[in-house]
C-alpha cells in the first residue's frame, strides 16, 4: 500500500465506523417507536422492556408476539435486499443491477404465491420464493445473454423478465377464490403486515446465513474488481467467483422477498447512499449496507403504519414512491454516461 493510501483508508474506516455507531442509535430509536405504537400505545420504556422479556405479562405479550416479529422481519429484509443489491451492482458494475429491477424479486413473489395457491404452510414460503428468485435468474440468463453481454441489455432484459413474472402473479390472484386472493395481493405489494416468527425464523436464519457467506466472497470481490485479466494472474477463478457472488445475492434477495413481498427501492438506492457517505466498498461499507437496509425498510414500515392519512397500507407503497424517481434519474445519468462514451 502506498505511504499516501495509508491515511485516507484510515480515514475511511473511521467515516464508516462512525456512520455504523449513528445508524445502530436510529435503529435503536426505531425498534422503541415501532414496539410502543400501534392500536394500544405503550411507554416506551416499557415496551423496550417488554421486548425483553420484563414488565407485566400483558406488555410482554403485545410486544413479543404482534409487534416484535413485523419490526425483526424488516430488519432482515431491510438487511437482505440491501446486501443482495450492493453485491450485484459491484458485480456488475453498473448502478442499475439490483433484485428489483432484474427481475429476482418478482421471481420470488412468482414462486411464493403458486405456493400460496398450493395451500402450502407458512414455513414454505422462504423456499419457494428462493426457487422462484432462482428461474428468474435462468430466466435473465437466457434471453440476456441471447442478446448480448452488455449489463444495460442484461438489466433490460430483467425489467422485462419481472414485469412478465408480475403479470403471471397478477393472472393467479385474479384467478384464486377471494378469502385467498386478499392476502396474496396484500403480500405482492410489499407488506410486513401479521408477519409471525414463524416466518421471521425460517426466512431470517437463512438470510443471516447468506450474509456471512456474502463477508466471507469479499476478499473475491475486492479481487475481481482489479479486472478479470488481474484477477486471473492472481490465482482466482473468475467466472466462479462472479458465480458465487450472484448466487448469493439472489438467495438474499428472494430469502427477503419471501418476509415482505417485492418490496422495492431498497436494494436500489442503499448501495449508492452508503457509497456516497462512506466511500468506496470495503467489508465495513457491506455491513453498514446492511443496516442502512434495516433502517431503511423499518422506518418506511412506519411512515406507512403511522404518517400517512390512509391508513393500512403496505411498506412497499412508500418505498416504490421513493424508488420510481430515483430509477428513473439512474436510467438518465446511464444514458447520459454511455452516449458520452459513444461520441
Amino acid at each position: 500500500m502506498p505511504p499516501a493510501a495509508a491515511p485516507g483508508r484510515r480515514a475511511g474506516r473511521g467515516r464508516t465506523l462512525l456512520l455504523a455507531l449513528a445508524g445502530l442509535v436510529v435503529l435503536c430509536a426505531l425498534v422503541t417507536v415501532s414496539v410502543a405504537n400501534g392500536e394500544m400505545p405503550l411507554p416506551p420504556v416499557e415496551a423496550a422492556k417488554g421486548l425483553f422479556g420484563a414488565g407485566d405479562a400483558g406488555t410482554v405479550l403485545i410486544v413479543q408476539e404482534f409487534r416484535a416479529p413485523r419490526m425483526a422481519a424488516a430488519i432482515v429484509a431491510g438487511a437482505g435486499l440491501a446486501v443482495g443489491g450492493a453485491l450485484l451492482q459491484r458485480l456488475f458494475r453498473n448502478p442499475l443491477a439490483s433484485p428489483d429491477v432484474m427481475g429476482v424479486t418478482g421471481g420470488a413473489s412468482f414462486g411464493a404465491v403458486a405456493m400460496l395457491a398450493a395451500g402450502a404452510s407458512q414455513a414454505m414460503i422462504p423456499l419457494a420464493a428462493l426457487g422462484g428468485g432462482l428461474l428468474a435468474a435462468v430466466l435473465l440468463g437466457v434471453f440476456g445473454w441471447r442478446s448480448g453481454t452488455s449489463v444495460t441489455r442484461l438489466v433490460l432484459v430483467g425489467l422485462a423478465v419481472q414485469a412478465g413474472l408480475t403479470a403471471a402473479v397478477s393472472f393467479m390472484i385474479v384467478s384464486f377464490p377471494t378469502e385467498l386472493a386478499g392476502s396474496a395481493l396484500q403480500w405482492t405489494t410489499g407488506s410486513l403486515y401479521g408477519r409471525t416468527w414463524t416466518e421471521v425464523w425460517s426466512a431470517g436464519g437463512a438470510v443471516a446465513m447468506g450474509l456471512a457467506l456474502a463477508f466471507a466472497l469479499h476478499r473475491r470481490l475486492a479481487v475481481l474488481d482489479l479486472g478479470d485479466d488481474s484477477a486471473g494472474t492472481l490465482g482466482l477463478n473468475t467466472h466462479t467467483a462472479r458465480l458465487q457472488v450472484l448466487v448469493i445475492a439472489i438467495v438474499l434477495a428472494s430469502l427477503a422477498a419471501a418476509l415482505t413481498g417485492p418490496v422495492a427501492f431498497v436494494a436500489l438506492a442503499v448501495p449508492h447512499m452508503v457509497r456516497f457517505l462512506a466511500g468506496p466498498p470495503t467489508a465495513g461499507t457491506l455491513a453498514l449496507s446492511a443496516l442502512a437496509g434495516a433502517v431503511l425498510l423499518l422506518a418506511s414500515d412506519l411512515v406507512a403504519q403511522y404518517l400517512l392519512p390512509v391508513s393500512g397500507l403496505p411498506v412497499g407503497v412508500v418505498t416504490a414512491t421513493l424508488g420510481a424517481p430515483w430509477l428513473l434519474v439512474l436510467m438518465i445519468r446511464q444514458s447520459s454516461s454511455v452516449n458520452r462514451s459513444a461520441r
